[in-house]
């Protein structure tokens, strides 16, 4: 009789080809039939769309106004200089997410991405060609340089910009390609199982590992939602609510958030115990908590968030009526 499988074929192998600095294959095998593309296409998605990088968002150029504009004694007006900055790709050093950075040159010369390079910013391509300067001419300009994922077009980015800064159209994702085949590969002399090999190039802000490492833990923060306990219409008994991993958590002491001694006095005079006790209230309520400035209201609602809840959270039924009893438990000690 033919074997019958209860559960599919979890794949043990994984491995890494470095193709070069910046482009590897990752693989991974074997799949049953049809699982390797079912993860594959998603890991590609979260590839090109979620990867952090850094990207020039808005410059200031001594005597330009407006991107149509131009500086004598620079060969490039200053709609190519800005085609030209946006070629060039910067890694901000240590663990800045922004940074603005001045430079001044004076020619003649050549300006390219390696005379940026400073103690705040690597270039990553460093013979990216940028603007070429006359005799006794000069070049004065600052850069704004910012941490993002996908892409920010201009427009959004203008509304946020002080006076004399030209807002440019951010490209942040440091991935350039990322893509995948399906090969068969044999499993005890069944041919009916899959490898799949995702190739992943990046423009050196980030290693294609990392990148790839990265997607999947996005991936995983969008899949916890359905970690979630789901209901189920059935009788509700005591017994069940006191097991319910919610109900656990939300009976944990405010101690456990780590919050500031000012915002954890605030909710201890107030007699508020529980973590519970914060997701119960409504925004309003927790804003009018007495001595409760703005910023321990936000250091809170933070803190209850990294916690995986909401100030006003929507709790089951079953769960706030339990939640409840508990608190009236703890403030009756």
């Amino acid at each position: 009789m033919t074997k019958i499988k209860t559960t599919p074929l979890a794949p043990q192998e994984f491995e890494v080809e470095q193709i070069s600095e910046n482009e590897a294959n990752i693989m991974a095998y074997p799949f049953e039939m049809g699982y390797a593309i079912s993860l594959a296409h998603p890991l590609r998605r979260f590839l090109l769309s979620s990867s952090v990088g850094y990207a020039p968002v808005a410059i200031k150029i001594e005597g330009a106004k407006h991107e149509f504009d131009s500086v004598r004694g620079m060969l490039e007006d200053i709609s190519d200089f800005i085609l030209n900055l946006k070629e060039i790709r910067f890694k901000l050093t240590g663990d800045a997410t922004e940074a603005e950075i001045n430079y001044s040159f004076a020619g003649p010369c050549t300006i390219k991405g390696s005379d940026l390079i400073t103690d705040e910013v690597e270039v990553v391509t460093p013979d990216a060609p940028l603007t070429t300067l006359n005799e006794d001419s000069t070049l004065n300009f600052v850069i704004k340089i910012v941490q993002g994922i996908g892409y920010v077009p201009s427009e959004d980015i203008s509304k946020d910009l002080e006076d004399g800064f030209i807002a440019l159209d951010a490209y942040f994702t440091p991935v350039r390609s990322a893509t995948y085949k399906i090969e068969k590969v044999l499993v005890e002399d069944n041919p009916n199982f899959e490898r799949v090999v995702l190739n992943i190039k990046t423009d050196g802000q980030i290693s294609p590992v990392d990148a790839f490492r990265n997607s999947l833990e996005v991936m995983y923060a969008q899949l916890a939602v359905f970690n979630s306990e789901i209901s189920i219409k059935a009788p509700v008994t005591i017994e069940r609510v006191e097991e319910s991993p919610d109900l656990k958590k939300l009976t944990t002491n405010i101690d456990s958030l780590g919050l500031s001694a000012r915002s954890y006095n605030c909710l201890d005079r107030s007699n508020i115990k529980l973590i519970g006790e914060i997701t119960l209230m409504s925004t309003n309520d927790l804003k009018n908590v007495k001595n409760l400035g703005k910023k321990s209201y936000d250091e809170i609602v933070e803190k209850v968030q990294e916690f995986g809840y909401a100030v006003g959270a929507d709790l089951a039924d079953d769960v706030v009526t339990a939640l409840k009893k508990k608190i009236e438990a703890s403030q009756a000690q």
